[in-house]
């Protein structure tokens, strides 16, 4: 399957890329490197789809499995390389579930299936990175995001 993705110069740094679903993204350098910050930075994009791709599963998974959950996040660090082209080498990913009821058992499945068999920007990632993944659990309701 063929996915197109158009990007489109804007002038100085600034780029607007459209994706197969019809929403549009800007990409833009920061200041320190002669843009505006005006957009997404390229790396912490790729951050931000390894994410996504591994919380839609997860999300997926809860639902199917009938879970309490009243909230969970994602968590990326990653260590860019020194050297040019300068890429993510370690990537650290945190999977952090709120709520009063938690299934541990079966969220930390929910987590393996999507970094083990379902996420392929996981896959990719693991191509290039050492890839470490933890998963947390939070009971206290101080600890919960507000969600909205």
């Amino acid at each position: 399957m063929a996915v197109k993705v158009s990007t489109k110069w804007l002038g100085n740094m600034r780029f607007e890329s459209t994706n197969p679903s019809g929403h549009n993204l800007f990409i833009d350098a920061g200041e320190e490197s002669g843009g505006k910050g005006e957009g997404y930075r390229p790396k912490a994009l790729m951050l931000s789809g390894l994410a996504g791709c591994s919380g839609i599963d997860v999300a997926a998974l809860i639902k199917k499995m009938k879970l309490k959950v009243d909230d969970f996040s994602i968590e990326i660090e990653a260590n860019l390389t020194e050297e040019h082209p300068k890429y993510y080498d370690k990537v650290s990913v945190h999977f952090h579930f709120y709520g009063e009821d938690l299934n541990e058992k079966k969220l930390q499945r929910a987590v393996d299936l999507s970094i083990e068999k379902y996420c392929g920007v996981m896959e990719m990632f693991r191509q290039f990175s050492k890839m470490d993944v933890k998963t947390h659990f939070h009971y206290d309701k101080v600890d919960f995001f507000p969600v909205g």
